[in-house]
């Protein structure tokens, strides 16, 4: 990038333009009901996202009427509906957005001689004036006025700077140019935006704003090129979410802008520390989880393994991390203890979990370790305690699940329940039976009763794994607790015993970091005996 073009986004406002509730919603597998749009449009809000694009009112009665909550219930933000160029879809809009404190109606036509061809067929001259028509008719109704040229970049460029030039005359005050089907690249779509710059009358008065699909993956790069070359609104979705291949990452821009100043010296409205909430509540709605090597949002973004970098991460986190987990909201990178993990990690682990390792036992311990570690991948914190069991420390110790059984309800009036024993080297076996929507979910509030420690399940994915004629589980979990963030895994033969070992090993991590006892209560030097009396 030479000096000249990173000086045009210097000390510039960019806008974020959040489509998740419409192209991202709209995606197969992504649907959401009026109440998850209208929750997680209280996300996009607290983020601090300046457009929320709450759906295409004229889609459906369904999506009308999210958006029309939207507008009613949420404040902050300007609330968007999607509309094509005619009367009928601006007149719904319209009565959608009424409630909104600000609202802008977003208007698209197809620009493109593939989409004047066969999906319109309309010739240059029909799209102009349906650009004129809808445009002079929208800036009636609604504070502003958006138009989008749908697939812009396979536009003839004449042409595109004309229907984007009667989109401003006519009263747009943002000029979108979409790359709808993820066919651009940085370097193309940098030289066309300057070219609108200098083409497109009224362009001066008016945000340019840039809207990329990851078909060739690179949605965010085009994005970030576009606001390179003058583009002050960027839209997207959280986790990249949309139509086929998805849109551009908005959680990805919002943290190159955060980490790259000397790069995109830009201000935004956004509040970084909000987004691992956005994203963890959207793959929620959803039921689609955020893959672990997701840039900024998986679950493996902060997370080291490999023993030279866990060693350089517990001397100085900056040698393996150009921005830290609290800038997005979560409480602290994870070292996973894995086959590739060195001594270095499994010391800080044991110090963590209360152990002093002397040299002379590391060497015996390691080597167990290793070979558990090549059998199982990453290994749980109750699985090092037993490897630690024969060094100094660590009162107290942790749970762990002797056994867990379940009934399942199938109709009728037969509630889910589970029995679960766990142990614990301060209280002995403990058996709780309890109740839940499902066994598991009796499972996860039988554990809670034992161990007094209440959590909120953010995540459970569990997965099949086989090789050597054996296959087994690997459970995955994310509890919140007090609005901490904690891990768990295991692995087991079954998914039942998966889960919830899980969520044992999750609890364990909690009491560790929070220095609670058996009994989820901070530890003193009396309250342990005290209660053990008790009991």
């Amino acid at each position: 990038m030479t000096r000249d073009s990173a000086n045009h986004t210097r000390d510039q406002q960019v806008a974020f333009f959040d489509t998740t509730l419409r192209d991202g919603e709209q995606a197969p597998g992504f649907s959401m009901s009026a109440e998850e749009k209208l929750l997680m449009a209280g996300a996009l809000a607290e983020l601090g996202v300046d457009v929320i694009e709450a759906g295409f009112a004229a889609a459906s009665p369904g999506d009308a009427d999210a958006v029309k909550r939207i507008a009613s219930e949420i404040s902050g933000p300007t609330i968007c509906s999607l509309s094509r160029a005619t009367g009928h879809d601006i007149k719904i809009a319209a009565k959608a957005l009424a409630p909104a404190r600000h609202s802008r109606l977003h208007i698209f036509l197809g620009t493109s001689p593939i989409h004047r061809k066969a999906k319109l067929n309309m010739r240059k001259a029909q799209v102009i004036s349906a650009i004129e028509t809808s445009v002079s008719l929208a800036v009636q109704h609604f504070d502003e006025v958006e138009f989008s040229a749908e697939d812009a970049i396979r536009t003839e460029r004449d042409f595109l700077a004309e229907a984007l030039e009667c989109a401003a005359r006519s009263g747009a005050r943002v000029l979108n140019v979409p790359d709808t089907v993820g066919y651009t690249t940085p370097d193309e779509i940098y030289d066309l935006f300057g070219y609108l710059k200098s083409h497109v009358g009224g362009a001066e008065n008016a945000i340019l704003s840039t809207h990329c699909h990851d078909d060739l993956g690179m949605a965010v790069a085009n994005s970030l090129a576009a606001v390179r070359a003058g583009a002050r609104q960027i839209e997207g979705a959280i986790n990249g979410i949309g139509e086929r291949a998805g849109n551009c990452a908005l959680e990805e821009v919002m943290m190159v802008f955060a980490t790259r100043k000397d790069v995109f010296d830009v201000r935004t409205n956004v509040d970084t520390t909000k987004i691992y909430s956005a994203s963890r509540l959207l793959a929620k709605i959803t039921g689609n989880p955020v893959p672990r090597n997701k840039a900024i949002v998986g679950r493996n973004a902060f997370a080291h393994e490999a023993g030279i970098h866990q060693h350089g991460v517990l001397n100085d986190r900056r040698t393996y991390e150009i921005m830290t987990p609290e800038d997005i909201g979560l409480p602290g990178n994870a070292l996973i203890l894995g086959k590739h993990s060195g001594k270095h990690a499994l010391l800080a682990r044991a110090k963590e979990l209360g152990f002093e390792i002397d040299d002379t036992a590391l060497a015996e311990i390691f080597s167990a370790f290793k070979a558990l570690a090549d059998q199982q991948g990453e290994i749980a914190d109750a699985q090092l305690i037993e490897l630690f069991g024969g060094a100094r420390g660590a009162p107290g110790g942790a749970w762990h699940l002797e056994r867990v059984e379940m009934r399942a309800a199938y109709g009728g009036r037969t509630e889910p329940f589970a029995r679960v024993e766990l142990d614990h080297p301060d209280r002995g076996p403990v058996t709780d039976i309890a109740t839940g929507e499902g066994p598991i979910h009796a499972a996860f509030n039988a554990v809670q009763n034992i161990t007094g420690i209440k959590a909120i399940v953010e995540e459970l994915e569990i997965n099949h794994i086989g090789a050597k004629g054996r296959t087994d589980c690997i459970a995955d979990i994310v509890l919140r607790i007090d609005n901490e963030h904690f891990i768990g895994r295991a692995r087991c033969r079954d998914v039942i015993p998966a889960g919830v070992e899980a969520y044992v090993d999750a609890i364990n991590r909690a009491m560790t970091t929070r220095n609670l006892d058996a009994y989820g209560q901070n530890k003193s030097p009396t309250s342990s005996n005290t209660k053990r009396n008790a009991a």
